[in-house]
């Protein structure tokens, strides 16, 4: 039987420098309590080729860093990845990154090497988490060989958590930002949306604050919980 192509996939040799730039990377952190007013967040989003999570390929890579209560405006990360023989899909129309932007993009181990060093030993918010959590760890494995052990937040579920009078059950993010009468710049560009998502995740952090859950450990525990309690089979 043929191996589709992700699994056939061997991990390019990396240079003396990048090994050394992966060796002096920081520990993965942990969802602690400290507090929330001083935690560093990255808040991500990713552009991809579509939405298959074993077939499609990481595009682009947006980040922004909430810190000390705020958006820091200093810390942003931007990088499209370089696709060979990248064609342009449905997905074109969506993200609006054209095949010839991809083409002249970062190599991509050399893209998420240079990620990973602008997050440190930060958390991760992201909308809609879990795809970004699986596409981000499988550029990792392929390109690097790593294995990625951030924890991530899910804005997607947070929003309902702390604001359950609003009535906004399983929207997106145009949903809430709409909720909450912000305005994206741009919608499905990586780092628009990272900006938007970040704005977003600020309400939240300071509704969670309001309703007691001060530092991620907390808020980790109460989604556990609305979660359990909305998988439970009702009577």
């Amino acid at each position: 039987m043929k191996l589709p192509d992700w699994l056939r996939r061997t991990v390019p040799e990396l240079s003396a420098i990048q090994q050394q730039r992966l060796a002096r990377l920081p520990a993965a952190p942990a969802l602690d309590e400290q507090p929330l007013a001083r935690r560093r967040l990255v808040v991500l989003d990713l552009e991809t080729s579509g939405l298959d999570l074993q077939r499609d390929q990481l595009l682009a890579i947006g980040a922004v860093v909430i810190e000390d209560g705020a958006i820091d405006f200093s810390q942003q990360f931007e990088a499209t990845l370089c696709r060979a023989n990248h064609q342009a899909s449905a997905s074109t129309l969506i993200h609006g990154i054209a095949p010839s932007a991809i083409a002249a993009g970062m190599e991509p181990g050399e893209a998420l090497l240079a990620f990973l060093e602008f997050l440190g030993d930060s958390p991760l918010l992201a909308f809609h988490a879990a795809f970004d959590q699986h596409m981000l760890a499988r550029a990792l494995k392929e390109s690097l060989g790593l294995r990625l052990r951030h924890p991530f937040l899910d804005v997607a579920e947070l929003a309902p958590l702390l604001c359950p009078e609003a009535p906004i059950r399983q929207g997106g993010l145009d949903d809430w930002l709409s909720h909450f009468q912000l305005q994206a710049s741009e919608r499905h560009n990586a780092s628009a949306d990272a900006l938007a998502t970040a704005e977003l995740s600020l309400i939240l952090i300071s509704k969670a604050r309001q309703q007691g859950l001060l530092d991620l450990a907390s808020l980790d525990l109460r989604l556990r919980a609305w979660r359990q309690r909305r998988q439970a089979p009702s009577l």
